[in-house]
């Protein structure tokens, strides 16, 4: 007697919640209680507005109307205050580069600037105050330009990532700051083809990052043409483990790390390009892990959703077959087992982002051609 095929699954339709502005001005989205909120750079300015679930404007804020900056990374605090980092170019005179801004440099690197924009040559952290939209304004004056690509915060204080140029390519970013906007000592990952896309603050000081690398890192030689990394780092910025997400003949990268390790990235090859999504235990070790046909990232949220641009049919999901690409949210259960599946509009192109939310749960945030939208699960 033969068992029975497992039942299939019907795509439900994301509903839309609101459309926020145009792609070439938006940055990225993040949520409060009460507000969508939406940054970017308009005419080498940086910006923050508050819509509300309606997509009404509540206010805005001109990060800093003197100077030229881009805004390229955010999160809300408990509180429900923004923090947003980005760079920021210096003013005619400068302030001498304070101690705590030299670099720690485990890999000696003595870095020129290459392929970053070199009139942005500081690091920007702006905290908006919840109640009175007061802005507050940190600066951190690194050895090489950065880009910012994630931040995280918790009560003991926040954490920024990115990517900096070195003398032969590129490195990993990492600096902690104190809620007063006090930076430590700068944490440089790799010499010359590393970047880091995502940071997850734990309880106990330590930090995971996760993003790519072409070279050796802690002694984990290259496999792939890159490969997706997954690095622990202790309290006192010093690196305690390297784990390396390898394909044979392809270039991998995590671009999203959840709070509870479920990791979403890309993995690109001569014929096909897919969106990898894997749970991991607190010592890196794989527990499940999928691989979706897709036009790149992938972006997680707590231990059950992942969010990504699917090409082709999923096995588990009925009548799926877009002839496009098309943005799916898919929720997991706690063995990996796929039970619900949410699509977005047809003209929807691109996936920009996944946020959870006390008032409407969980937000997919794609884009038109031209316009970024919002959509929730009901």
């Amino acid at each position: 007697m033969s068992a029975a095929a497992p039942t299939q699954i019907a795509v439900k339709d994301l509903k839309l919640v609101a459309t926020v502005g145009n792609v070439d001005e938006i940055s990225g989205v993040v949520a409060t209680s009460t507000s969508i909120i939406v940054y970017g750079t308009k005419l080498d300015k940086s910006y923050v507005r508050a819509v509300n679930f309606l997509g009404e404007e509540q206010w805005k804020i001109d990060l800093d109307p003197q100077l030229h900056s881009i805004a390229t990374a955010a999160t809300p605090d408990s509180a429900g205050n923004i923090w947003i980092a980005g760079s920021i170019s210096q003013p005619l005179q400068s302030p001498t580069p304070s101690p705590n801004a030299t670099p720690l440099n485990p890999d000696k690197v003595n870095s020129i600037p290459v392929n970053l924009d070199n009139s942005l040559r500081d690091v920007v952290l702006w905290k908006i105050e919840q109640s009175t939209h007061a802005l507050s304004t940190y600066i951190l004056q690194p050895a090489q330009p950065v880009v910012i690509t994630s931040l995280a915060i918790d009560k003991s204080g926040v954490t920024l990532v990115g990517i900096t140029s070195t003398e032969k390519g590129s490195a990993g970013f990492v600096v902690n700051s104190d809620l007063a906007g006090e930076f430590s000592k700068v944490l440089i990952i790799g010499k010359e083809s590393t970047t880091l896309d995502s940071v997850v603050r734990h309880s106990d000081g330590s930090l995971t990052v996760v993003g790519s690398s072409s070279e050796v890192l802690n002694g984990k030689k290259l496999v792939g043409i890159t490969d997706g990394i997954i690095v622990k780092i202790s309290k006192s910025a010093a690196i305690i483990s390297v784990v390396r997400s390898s394909a044979a003949k392809a270039s991998r990268n995590w671009n999203s790390a959840s709070s509870s390790l479920l990791l979403g990235g890309e993995i690109i090859s001569d014929n096909k390009i897919e969106s990898a999504i894997t749970k991991f235990s607190t010592t890196y070790v794989p527990t499940w892990t999928y691989r979706f046909a897709s036009s790149g990232p992938a972006f997680t949220s707590g231990s059950a959703f992942a969010f990504f641009a699917s090409t082709g049919p999923i096995p588990q999901i009925a009548n799926w077959k877009p002839k496009s690409v098309r943005p799916l949210l898919l929720t997991f259960d706690g063995k990996g087992g796929i039970i619900a599946a949410y699509s977005a509009p047809a003209e929807q192109r691109d996936v920009l982002g996944l946020l959870s939310t006390k008032t409407l749960g969980l937000l997919c945030v794609s884009a038109s051609k031209e316009l970024v939208s919002i959509f929730s699960l009901k």
